[in-house]
């Protein structure tokens, strides 16, 4: 089959021929249709310091995906040849504390589908039953194959309980702006969004962000104050992973707030916890991926209602043999989420 692989440590990736999957008794093989492109995937593209030290090619990357079963193992039971669906790309080992108290999306042992184990950007990939998502058929295939970050914006504004509640949300790439429809349709007051890029800002605005800001601002964090009474938002939403971002973040939530942090810093950060976190007396949460499954029907169910929609995010629909274009965009900021085609029926430029 083709895929898109990791082969050496050097910048790129390769689309080679690579064999069809095999399974197990417990496995599902699934044709995939479409992909989503990821920060994660931008990552292991640019062969940066992070993927230097996680990843171990050759690996067939990938992680958000959704396609058509094709085949089954002989003792899974509840999924069928020919049904459309996605799945949970962590792959939890269900026998750790954490899985065995209902938190197996940090499972101490788990893989992740196309950084520690072969992906999804390919055309067929294996993954257990348990893992196994099948979708509404009112759900198009584009916004299907984007569950995963979906499900982590979802997951991140449900954890910081965000109803009649002022949000700022630092860093408005693909998780972020997903996040600000989420958080309307969770009941939040009102929405703030900043970041570098005017584009993905202007997108913010137009997916109900209430205001928005340049990270670059002069006084950003007393303008962010003065619109809230001078008390500060009740809730961050950290989805960039820059430490200046983390900071101003934190300084602009109120005493006795909640900050979720779900954005990835590329290095330590260094931080006056004294000042930021502990006199003012905040809830901190650290996000990982999508509560198992529990994410998942939220988002199916925000999807399914129309309350969220992707149309405006998901700027590029590509085939999957312009990966090149695909990377090269994300990195010039020019597109907000791409999904590769794997199946032929390209819906956008």
């Amino acid at each position: 089959m083709k895929a898109l692989a990791k082969l050496g440590p050097q910048r790129g990736f390769t689309l080679t021929d690579v064999p069809v999957p095999e399974i197990g008794p417990t496995d599902v093989l699934i044709h995939v249709e479409k992909a989503g492109v990821c920060g994660t995937d931008q990552h292991i593209y640019s062969w940066d310091s992070w993927a230097q030290a996680r990843i171990h090619p050759p690996l067939v990357v990938g992680h958000e995906f959704m396609g058509t079963v094709a085949a089954i193992g002989d003792a899974v039971h509840s999924v069928r040849i020919g049904e459309r669906v996605s799945a949970e790309g962590h792959i939890a080992d269900l026998t750790c504390l954490l899985c065995r108290t209902g938190q197996a999306h940090i499972c101490e042992r788990v893989e992740i589908i196309g950084v520690d184990r072969d992906g999804a950007f390919a055309e067929y990939i294996a993954i257990p039953e348990y893992n196994v998502w099948k979708l509404d058929p009112a759900i198009p295939d584009e916004f299907a194959a984007v569950f995963d970050p979906l499900g982590n914006a979802v997951h991140t504004v449900m954890a910081a309980g965000v109803s009649v509640k002022t949000v700022v949300i630092t860093g408005v790439g693909s998780i972020g702006l997903m996040a600000i429809p989420v958080a309307r349709a969770a009941g939040a007051a009102s929405v703030y969004a900043i970041d570098v890029n005017p584009a993905k800002l202007d997108l913010a605005k137009r997916l109900g962000a209430d205001a928005t800001f340049l990270a670059t601002q002069p006084g950003l964090v007393a303008d962010i104050v003065s619109r809230t009474n001078g008390d500060g938002v009740d809730v961050l939403l950290e989805m960039s992973g820059s430490g200046a971002a983390i900071d101003a973040g934190l300084q602009m939530v109120r005493n006795g707030g909640t900050a979720a942090l779900l954005g990835i810093p590329g290095d330590a950060v260094n931080l006056n916890l004294a000042e930021r976190i502990i006199f003012k007396g905040l809830t901190v949460l650290g996000i990982n991926g999508r509560r198992m499954f529990e994410t998942w029907y939220q988002t199916q169910t925000l999807v399914k209602s129309g309350r969220v929609d992707l149309r405006s995010i998901i700027t590029h629909v590509l085939p999957y043999t312009e990966f090149d274009r695909a990377f090269e965009l994300m990195r010039s900021g020019e597109a907000a989420k791409i999904v590769l085609d794997f199946k032929g029926d390209v819906a956008k430029p």
